[in-house]
């Protein structure tokens, strides 16, 4: 029997992995993101801590899921045609801010179509000290057919200098976000991107994409244990310099 205040292996390992806050497309669900995620080789996110909230409004329209997959059906915020102007917006970002502040810290983003748009501009946002000043910097974002805001006020804070946090953006040969998404990639500093035969849809990933994202997310995770292992030091030296 575990005593009080220790901790099980379990909760342990859940407390090492990286957190990432993964935002559903138009009108599905985070259940649905969840999914469609699923068809990946599980090893991908293996270090990862995976959250899958729903939009925080109804769906307002049909959804392309529908007969596919069971709703409830959400959106984060709305659109016109031309996608430059935007209802709910601010509403949207402040929901998500305060999801990440109470629920987090969030190492990284990923998101697909509407909720992959969002989260690249959650992480221009607070790299410009717009958002989330309290919470750490965001270090990655796997975007999946997402965009870039039209609209030049966003723009002109959000994409104003190079994003730097890593980034590997999924390009769809079909899709018909195809050039928009190259758009949101050239946003980022030393993107990686990773282009496949579909349409705009999470894709099926061949063995050589597996291995191109397997590779990229170990990165990542190594990356923040050797500075989870050099900051533990540095505390440790500075403990015992402390006077007695």
């Amino acid at each position: 029997m575990e005593g009080v205040g220790e901790m099980s292996s379990e909760q342990e390992m859940m407390k090492k992995k990286m957190k990432v806050l993964c935002l559903h497309g138009f009108r599905t669900s985070g259940s649905f993101l969840r999914k469609q995620i699923s068809k990946w080789d599980s090893s991908i996110f293996q270090h990862l801590q995976m959250d899958f909230p729903n939009g925080i409004f109804p769906a307002g329209g049909r959804s392309d899921i529908e007969g596919i997959f069971p709703g409830p059906y959400f959106e984060w915020f709305q659109f016109n045609k031309e996608f430059t102007e935007y209802t709910n917006l601010e509403e949207c970002i402040s929901f998500l801010c305060d999801y990440m502040t109470e629920n987090g810290p969030f190492d990284g983003l990923l998101g697909f179509s509407q909720g992959a748009t969002l989260s690249a501009l959650l992480i221009g946002y607070q790299a410009q000290g717009k958002i989330l000043k309290g919470h750490p910097p965001i270090k990655f974002l796997v975007s999946i057919s997402g965009s870039k805001f039209r609209d030049p006020r966003i723009c002109d804070i959000a994409y104003k200098d190079a994003i730097k946090a890593r980034s590997v953006h999924f390009i769809g040969e079909k899709d018909w976000l195809k050039l928009p998404s190259q758009e949101l990639a050239a946003a980022f500093e030393s993107p990686l991107i990773i282009r496949h035969p579909q349409g705009h849809t999470v894709p099926r990933l061949d063995e050589a994409a597996t291995k191109q994202l397997s590779e990229w997310t170990n990165g990542i995770t190594q990356c923040n244990i050797e500075t989870g292992a050099h900051e533990q030091e540095s505390a440790e030296t500075a403990h015992k310099r402390l006077p007695v």
